[in-house]
């Protein structure tokens, strides 16, 4: 592990993961370049603008005359952004793809003209499909069952195409993220669950059998600080899964009901979404020794008490919280 410093560009930094991201990243003291549409929030990092390590660069990826100027002086990328989840991407599949996939190359490519050094890209866990197997390693097929995980797929493909001497690429296929942020989101499984239980004063699973891997946001952040003190050997080419744990929903349920109130009643129904997978994430822990440290009830306690403070104001209703809403509501195009 080194102590070396950065120049990043986030792409996508002003979503949920980028939101409580970037502050560690500068409090590590690398030197971060955001690169959002800003679309959940203009002022998301307001406290963070007498920082002269930090610069917001408010565009759209998909115009590299936009994506030349996030760039200026940057060694290395964390690329977040995406039109994220399926319901998001159905809404418009043309939008998706357009941001999701078509303009991914340039930008790599933009990157790699531009001195970047080292590229992280956040692909998915979804990319794997439904599988038997008791433990999705990297090793397996990729299935993606749906356009959202197919692109996620086709960018991997982009970026280990054109991954050479001096620029280092890398991709990490993380587990569903939970646990608060700035930026939250509620349209994600632990942080659904937790939300209702809280303002609706019971749970309601749709279907219970399916599992699911989870990281703690906590860990998701750590993890990127960690990779970018990697050397270059370590981590060039590769691909790592990234998750803490994997439960069935209803297990999840049962947590949320025992951390906010163990009187809470699980109501169930029906679904047509079935998927069920058991991501292993021993690879990252074998080669890079990274183990997350969070677990889903922590994630669970950390809304709990953020709820409790007055931090997730309209909970129900703020489109900001839901990604598909907020796509409906800009009409983005």
């Amino acid at each position: 592990m080194s102590n070396k410093t950065w120049n990043v560009c986030v792409v996508g930094g002003a979503g949920y993961v980028g939101s409580a991201l970037i502050p560690e990243l500068l409090k590590a003291g690398h030197k971060v370049t955001v690169l959002d549409l800003y679309l959940y929030g203009e002022d998301l990092f307001k406290d963070l603008r007498s920082n002269p390590n930090f610069r917001e660069v408010q565009g759209d990826m998909r115009d590299m005359s936009v994506c030349a100027n996030a760039l200026k002086g940057c060694d290395a990328v964390i690329h977040l952004a995406c039109i994220s989840n399926d319901p998001s991407f159905e809404l418009d599949p043309g939008l998706g793809k357009s941001i999701n996939y078509d303009c991914f190359r340039g930008f790599v490519q933009l990157a790699k003209q531009n001195g970047v050094k080292r590229f992280i890209y956040a692909s998915s866990s979804s990319v794997y499909g439904v599988k038997d197997e008791p433990n999705v390693s990297e090793e397996l097929s990729l299935e993606p069952l749906t356009d959202y995980s197919k692109f996620k797929m086709m960018c991997e493909q982009v970026l280990t195409e054109e991954r050479a001497p001096s620029f280092t690429t890398l991709i990490i296929r993380p587990s569903t993220v939970c646990g608060y942020a700035p930026r939250l989101r509620l349209d994600l499984a632990v942080n659904i669950l937790t939300c209702h239980a809280l303002k609706k004063g019971k749970i309601t699973v749709f279907g219970g059998n399916q599992k699911r891997p989870n990281i703690h946001i906590k860990d998701m952040v750590a993890l990127y600080c960690f990779l970018l003190q990697q050397p270059d050997e370590k981590i060039d080419g590769k691909i790592f899964n990234a998750g803490y744990d994997n439960f069935t929903v209803m297990e999840i349920a049962e947590m949320v009901r025992n951390v906010v109130g163990k009187d809470l009643p699980i109501e169930v129904q029906p679904t047509n979404d079935n998927r069920s997978y058991h991501v292993s994430s021993a690879k990252i822990q074998r080669e890079l020794g990274f183990v997350a440290t969070h677990s889903v009830e922590d994630a669970i306690r950390d809304l709990h008490q953020a709820f409790t403070a007055g931090m997730v104001p309209d909970a129900l209703e703020n489109p900001n919280y839901y990604n598909i809403k907020r796509m409906q509501q800009v009409k983005l195009k």
